[in-house]
């Protein structure tokens, strides 16, 4: 999820709500934070991943 702000100038910002990392600022069109948004790796969201994968795993290794 991320949020939007428009400049006075009409350009754009925004921001990652998960990281609260700021992925974008000035971009001119809409369209091209869509495309910025789509390539932004959030740690965030990436740890848990991870996370939950080695309980995953823990939980296979319990029962063996």
């Amino acid at each position: 999820m991320y949020s939007r702000t428009q400049n006075d100038n009409g350009s754009y910002n925004t921001r990652c709500l998960d990281c609260f990392m700021t992925v974008a600022s000035c971009v001119e069109t809409e369209k091209e934070l869509d495309l910025i948004e789509v390539r932004h790796i959030c740690p965030e969201k990436a740890l848990a991943v991870l996370l939950e994968r080695e309980k995953v795993i823990q939980s296979q290794a319990a029962r063996n």
